[in-house]
């Protein structure tokens, strides 16, 4: 059964609208927990307004999307299954030659356009507005309604100058003035690719601004050299407030179009990539996800007829089979970012496991 078919059109139809009912559910659920959490933090915080609150809320809900999206779809399609089980329309299509693979493609392609939307359009939406609920949050903890996303322990940054040369970065303090960052007692080292120190730049402040660091009241410390004072030195550079803000936020938050950049940048300077890489790789990941969720839900909802009961156990075992396959996915996902296994093992084996399992039992369930 094509997609474009009349057949295929009113599945799809069915499943994007209980899609959309279920989604707005679970979102008003959501909201509503998450501002009375924000509401309970913030008992004893006068200074917080319930504006700020809210802002919070709204701005946390599209993360909060990316780990319940599965589930979302899951729920959808049980939903549209037995509603199509119940009414006997699963009979009928049956009984038309159409094969449950034939059902079923339709309904494989939309969900996994709409995983692709997901990631390439919303993706980006949602780590920005991720990137705000962080922003917020560390205002909220230090009391500072000016704070930006940077540590108050300092910063460490290692760039790669050429082929033969990078350099190793230590700034005591950070803050953010417009688009321009202000560092405190700067330290620059020049090393080699041997990690032999060739110079040491001490500076009382600096500012990064347009590429470009620009060191005040400097110190240049050589092998077998005196001391040299003068009052700046300019270093250029590819960093960028928001490439450093990176070393602050959470891969979530950072676009799925820009994880690329992030990760070729982060290489060449030496840092590890590992996290960046899963949060890219799992979010390619996360149509094929999609289309494994909406397998299980067939395979707990896609029956004959439906009248004869078994309701509790197709909500109890879909719902546990999803809690399942994410419990064990974040478990597998933890071993690859500690390095156990390989990254790419981590992001697709549950994906794999679950499509192989769920098409295995849809084969015997058809040739029964």
């Amino acid at each position: 059964m094509k997609p474009t078919s009349i057949l295929g059109r009113y599945m799809i139809r069915q499943l994007l609208v209980n899609f959309v009912a279920v989604l707005l559910m679970v979102t008003g659920i959501i909201l509503m927990f998450e501002v009375i959490e924000l509401l309970r933090r913030t008992a004893d915080r006068p200074d917080v307004d319930f504006v700020f609150i809210m802002k919070m809320a709204f701005s946390k809900m599209p993360r909060t999307f990316d780990m319940v999206f599965p589930f979302i779809m899951m729920i959808a399609a049980m939903v549209t299954f037995w509603k199509v089980s119940r009414s006997n329309e699963f009979v009928i299509i049956r009984a038309a030659g159409v094969s449950v693979w034939g059902f079923l493609a339709p309904l494989l392609a939309a969900v996994f356009v709409v995983g692709m939307l997901n990631i390439t359009v919303l993706n980006p939406v949602s780590a920005y507005l991720y990137e705000v609920y962080e922003t917020l949050d560390y205002r909220f903890k230090t009391k500072n309604p000016k704070a930006v996303l940077f540590s108050n322990k300092g910063l460490w940054i290692r760039e790669a100058v050429d082929e033969d040369t990078f350099l190793v970065l230590e700034a005591k303090s950070v803050r953010q003035e417009s688009n321009m960052l202000i560092l405190r007692k700067v330290s620059v080292l020049e090393m080699d690719r041997q990690s032999q120190l060739l110079k040491r730049v001490e500076a009382y402040a600096a500012e990064l601004k347009d590429n470009t660091i620009d060191l005040k009241d400097v110190r240049i410390y050589e092998a077998g050299q005196p001391v040299v004072k003068v009052n700046n030195i300019d270093y250029q550079t590819t960093l960028t407030v928001d490439r450093i803000k990176e070393n602050f936020i959470d891969p979530e938050a950072i676009s799925f179009w820009d994880l690329p950049d992030t990760i070729r940048f982060y290489e060449m300077s030496g840092f590890s990539a590992l996290r960046h890489q899963m949060r890219y790789m799992s979010l390619w990941n996360s149509p094929f996800l999609l289309c494994a969720m909406l397998l299980v839900a067939a395979v707990f909802a896609l029956r004959p007829n439906n009248r004869r009961g078994g309701v509790m156990f197709l909500i109890v075992g879909g719902i546990s089979t999803g809690f399942m396959v994410y419990f064990l996915s974040q478990v597998i996902y933890a071993f690859g970012i500690n390095g156990y296994i390989p990254p790419l093992l981590a992001v697709w084996t549950p994906t794999l496991i679950v499509m192989m399992v769920s098409v295995s039992v849809l084969l015997h369930l058809e040739d029964g």
